[in-house]
């Protein structure tokens, strides 16, 4: 997940660079899907039709994007853990990129059940899941409700999804709470997340990223690709469905069920991924993970990054999921 709306400031200069790179067309699917040393393909899971690319061989490590993202966020650990032995699969989550843009399913249940189903789609049985914010939410609650496809969790930036769950009154006021308050909204949060080009989307990255990757090439490159991939129809209003149904779930059934789910303890290794710079998801907010994993379970902080580590400190991050996914077996 990212900073909260209207906590960044206005778009910056490299947003206008984005803008001028653009013709402001309405981009498709094929817009997400970037050549490299991987192979795109679609895979059915759970009802739906997953854009997926994959590297490598051997057990399988599958990669969860967070918000706004969509797979390229794990460009540079696909070939890396790749050459570390492991077979390496990034798929646009339900709703973003080239993925089906569904009206429903974006309650944690039925995410569970997405990477569940994607695990066995792929011939396997089980797989160490590596996810960056939400998508790290989404890797803690399908290891605690689907724990027989999952052999170990790398959360990167990244709560225990019991954080969010718990019916906070009075409202929270912190980024968290802001960014769910605004996602609670109906409609407008989507309309305003593409507005301009996607500025807003900009605006929020920019505000979570350390220093140095905010002023790289690179960094610039990824706002292009990433404000692109938002408007392509159907995406915004999947990114901001993944977290509407986190702000309005407490106070109703489904809210109470998952609560109860998450009581269970998480039994395989977690490794928790920290930016000593991330002033969105701090070491600080990740402690009710540690209480909930009864297995193997220790958090590393990665200097000089924010909320990105993965795309900031790419080598440093790959080989501490190669380190975690060894354990796993």
């Amino acid at each position: 997940m990212s900073g909260a709306p209207g906590t960044a400031g206005a778009p910056s200069a490299a947003a206008d660079e984005s803008d001028e790179r653009d013709d402001l067309g309405v981009p498709d699917g094929s817009a997400v899907r970037d050549p490299g040393p991987w192979v795109h393909r679609d895979v059915s899971a759970n009802g739906i039709r997953f854009h997926i690319v994959e590297a490598g061989s051997g057990p399988l490590v599958l990669l969860l994007h967070g918000f706004g993202q969509y797979w390229r966020s794990w460009r540079y650990q696909l070939p890396g853990l790749a050459e570390a032995g492991f077979r390496v699969v990034a798929p646009d989550l339900r709703g973003y990129g080239d993925t089906d843009k569904t009206q429903r399913g974006f309650d944690a249940f039925t995410l569970a059940d997405d990477i569940a189903g994607l695990v066995r789609s792929l011939g396997e049985r089980d797989a160490v899941l590596v996810g960056h914010g939400y998508g790290g939410v989404t890797a803690f609650d399908t290891a605690v409700m689907k724990p027989a496809q999952v052999r170990g969790v790398v959360a990167i930036a990244a709560p225990h999804p019991i954080r969010m769950a718990r019916v906070a009154l009075p409202v929270r006021t912190d980024r968290y709470g802001r960014l769910l308050t605004w996602a609670a909204i109906p409609a407008w949060p989507e309309r305003h997340l593409v507005a301009g080009n996607a500025a807003l989307l900009e605006r929020i990255v920019r505000s979570q990223s350390g220093p140095v990757w905010r002023a790289s090439p690179d960094f610039r490159e990824t706002m292009f690709r990433m404000r692109r991939a938002i408007r392509i129809p159907g995406a915004a209003r999947g990114a901001v469905e993944h977290l509407r149904w986190v702000a309005r779930s407490p106070w109703r059934t489904d809210g109470h069920r998952h609560r109860d789910a998450l009581a269970s303890p998480i039994h395989v290794p977690v490794l928790h991924v920290v930016g000593d710079a991330d002033r969105f998801t701090p070491a600080s907010s990740l402690t009710d993970a540690r209480e909930m994993c009864n297995g193997w379970y220790t958090m590393s902080t990665v200097r000089g990054t924010g909320h990105y580590p993965a795309e900031e400190a790419p080598d440093l991050v790959t080989h501490l999921i190669a380190g975690l996914a060894e354990r796993a077996g």
